[in-house]
């Protein structure tokens, strides 16, 4: 079961440093009718915390899904994706790179970290509205998820 077939919202978790590309993304969101609940967090080492239930993210939810930059302050996405994918609790979680860089080593060094996917910001809005929509048809429609990682 997923919260397509449960009829929740899905749970986002997105990681992003810049608050213009956080504003697109609600934006977005909002336009292609995805119902969620959208969470931000703007470094890595609010996302891990964010992830572990630490602090002031002890009542959080766990994502379904995680949007995560690559360029960010105090910890990158790299570092990110490296901690979730060898985490035995997290490493189900599916990642989706959601970033500016088409760098051929950035694409390749994300799918080495065990990314999702990897898929570069479109700057216009409808374009990046098609992008969210996509995410959500192939993420919450199409695959089958695992419930909750090793606790599911």
């Amino acid at each position: 079961m997923n919260a397509i077939t449960t009829g929740r919202p899905i749970e986002i978790l997105l990681v992003e440093d810049s608050s213009t590309d956080v504003m697109l993304t609600k934006a977005a969101l909002k336009h292609a009718k995805m119902r969620n609940n959208l969470h931000v967090v703007k470094d890595g080492v609010e996302a891990m915390a964010f992830l572990r239930k630490q602090g002031q993210y002890a009542d959080v939810p766990r994502p379904d899904l995680m949007l995560l930059d690559l360029n960010m302050p105090r910890k990158d996405g790299r570092e990110v994706l490296t901690e979730v994918k060898t985490d035995d609790d997290l490493k189900f979680i599916p990642v989706v790179v959601l970033t500016t860089s088409q760098a051929q080593e950035d694409v390749i060094k994300a799918y080495g970290l065990h990314a999702n996917c990897y898929i570069s910001k479109p700057v216009d809005f409808e374009q990046f509205t098609n992008v969210v929509r996509a995410i959500d048809q192939f993420w919450f429609t199409v695959v089958i998820l695992p419930t909750g990682g090793n606790d599911g």
